[in-house]
């Protein structure tokens, strides 16, 4: 049998479809592919790396031919999604199509010119981000797991995250953030580094005692990956600059000692849609979870009013075990990289408690507040004021 012959054979098998009925699912989810929940097609681009450096269809995971059968059930898990597959003209597509049918996917349809046809009509697509030679090395560990490879590096490397406090949790969560790739990290805090620090508050060190925490963190960051822009805040959060600081960030990393920011940080990125990662520590215990907005519940619905003063004292009052914060901001770094990459399940409607004596791990569901007053029923984002949140947790800081 001829190669003409098989793939005539093979087209005989497969649906096919052509450039304008994809351009017209893709218009209708504003240009982009879908993610598989009944939102529109996954489209997949099985062409070499050199040809998807020339360009790709924007929204189109990047699974080469070689590759296709091995990591598609990472990338597509549900067998009767929608799937569309294309290469360079149709060839290495139809083969594919055939391949995945044979997986038992049974919405599958290689796209007929490919991504000649694409360009030849005029339509819109996208470049990909090109990593160095260093880079290509430096991430190898991360682009290897299927999970993530070379597009979620990318958006890694895009990512703009936010550590509110270059304290004990946004040094931990920084310093692999930082590590991981994320493009810029912001730091926010007023607060110079002190010797009673360097115990858990690990990106700084003796000689930088006096200077100030976020330019401590710059040092830290820089001296660990060139790829990272540090952005430093010397100042604390307020009702008058939040907004202006938070609006450009992708993610926020909750790392703060005290209520009131807290609090402005929950109404603040609800109003701006941003996700947090929330955590905080006490003695030898510590709790995590993502308020993610418009998925589970709000700082407000866990903690509707603050507690009395002494009721949560802070680390600089009862104490902490300096490797505490190691754990409970990595998992804040964890919750962070994944929201960025897209995988994974998030802690969304989760509260998780670790207990470092007893070491043990236990979670409990969170739920929304239909009543909540920044994430309840009826409640806007553009509803959502800011407050006097001193005189809402009734301290002085």
């Amino acid at each position: 049998m001829s190669f003409g012959t098989l793939l005539k054979d093979v087209k005989a098998q497969i649906r096919e479809t052509d450039v304008e009925t994809v351009r017209q699912a893709l218009t209708a989810r504003g240009g982009k592919a879908g993610d598989g929940n009944g939102a529109g097609p996954i489209v997949i681009d099985i062409r070499e790396k050199d040809e998807w450096t020339e360009g790709y269809i924007p929204g189109a995971r990047w699974i080469p031919r070689g590759f296709l059968e091995l990591r598609i059930e990472d990338q597509v898990p549900e067998r009767s999604s929608e799937v569309i597959l294309y290469c360079a003209g149709g060839t290495r597509s139809a083969l594919g199509a055939r391949a995945l049918s044979e997986l038992g996917y049974t919405n599958v349809r290689s796209m007929a010119g490919g991504f000649t046809a694409w360009k030849r009509a005029g339509h819109p697509y996208d470049k990909p981000f090109i990593m160095t030679q260093d880079q290509a090395l430096r991430y190898a560990r991360h682009t290897m797991l299927p999970e993530i490879g070379e597009v979620g590096q990318v958006k890694l490397l895009k990512a703009k995250v936010l550590c509110l406090g270059a304290g004990a949790l946004g040094s931990s969560a920084g310093i692999y953030l930082g590590a991981a790739g994320v493009g810029t990290l912001g730091f926010i805090d007023d607060d110079v580094v002190d010797a009673s620090n360097l115990q858990r508050q690990i990106l700084h060190t003796t000689d930088r005692i006096g200077t100030p925490k976020v330019e401590s963190a710059r040092k830290a960051i820089a001296g660990l990956n060139p790829d990272v822009k540090v952005v430093a805040h010397m100042t604390r959060l307020s009702a008058e600059n939040v907004l202006d600081i938070i609006k450009d960030y992708d993610v926020i990393v909750d790392g703060a000692d005290n209520f009131p920011s807290r609090y402005l940080l929950n109404d603040a990125a609800l109003k701006l849609g941003k996700p947090v990662i929330h955590a905080s520590i006490y003695r030898f215990e510590g709790q995590v979870t993502a308020f993610i907005p418009g998925h589970g519940p709000c700082y407000r619905c866990l903690y509707p009013s603050p507690p009395p003063p002494d009721m949560a004292p802070s680390c600089q009052e009862a104490g902490v075990l300096g490797v505490l914060p190691g754990v409970v901001g990595v998992l804040q770094a964890t919750e962070a990289i994944k929201l960025i990459v897209g995988i994974g399940k998030s802690l969304a409607g989760r509260l998780l408690m670790y207990d470092a004596l007893g070491t043990k791990f236990r979670e409990m569901k969170l739920r929304r507040d239909p009543t909540c007053p920044t994430c309840g029923d009826g409640v806007t984002p553009e509803s959502i004021e800011l407050i006097d949140y001193q005189a809402f947790c009734n301290v002085t800081i």
